[in-house]
């Protein structure tokens, strides 16, 4: 069993220089989570990550209550935080959502989109074919929800964009586990630039049943994969 704390983790990379001390360290323990250097079942340990951080318990109390509102700790009462797993009936649910809103985004903005928002389009999807090709994984999930969120930008319903916005972050590392370990990675990019081809061509109706195909079919692979590999996991401790 791993006795590895979050003390223990490697430094950060980078200062914290961002809106808030709170805001910051959940930026970093987000990071660290979806990168996968804190697995599921990971104990986080208020304390010693304030100590790793130099600031007081409560920015890192208010950091972990805003984890678990994304669903990436579980904060119990006499355990602290734990780095959680989504179970396959939670994945389901998630991409269920997901194919439900992002057609309903896409029809409503695609009609809208610019060739500005056409020439960002095509530099996401350049650089993230450069990142799926060489393996940079901490990437994918970043470029995959910025490229959607841009198609959705102009759709006028910021409340579900919103939502979906969220349901994009709880998905992104185990997304990106699946498409380092599963065949995942070419379908993914085909299906993003023929998404991009068919609005820029003005097949909106068939852009949104593609997009819809899309994250279907994403969701079955992730909870087939889920299903195949994923058992409890134990919090990690102190030994």
């Amino acid at each position: 069993m791993s006795t590895r704390t979050a003390s223990q983790s490697q430094p950060l990379r980078k200062p914290l220089q961002h809106r808030t001390v709170s805001a910051s360290v959940a930026e970093e323990l987000r990071r660290r989570i979806v990168d996968g250097e804190f697995e599921a079942g990971f104990q986080l340990r208020q304390e010693a990550l304030a100590v790793e951080f130099g600031v007081s318990r409560i920015p890192v109390r208010e950091a972990l209550v805003q984890l678990e509102a994304e669903g990436l700790v579980k904060i119990h009462p006499h355990r602290g935080a734990i780095v959680s797993a989504l179970s396959p009936a939670e994945v389901e649910e998630l991409f269920e959502l997901r194919a439900l809103l992002e057609p309903r985004l896409l029809k409503a903005s695609a009609p809208h989109l610019t060739e500005s928002d056409y020439g960002r389009l095509r530099g996401i999807l350049q650089e993230y074919s450069s990142e799926l090709h060489a393996m940079h994984v901490s990437r994918w999930g970043e470029l995959n929800r910025e490229f959607h969120l841009v198609l959705y930008q102009h759709a006028g319903q910021p409340r579900s964009l919103s939502i979906v916005a969220k349901l994009l972050q709880e998905c992104d590392r185990h997304t990106r586990l699946q498409l380092a370990l599963t065949d995942g990675r070419a379908r993914a990019e085909a299906e993003h630039d023929e998404l991009l081809r068919m609005c820029i061509g003005g097949q909106f109706g068939a852009a949104c049943k593609l997009l819809k195909s899309h994250i279907e079919g994403a969701g079955r692979s992730l909870l087939k994969y889920l299903q195949e590999h994923q058992k409890d996991t134990p919090a990690r401790q102190d030994g």
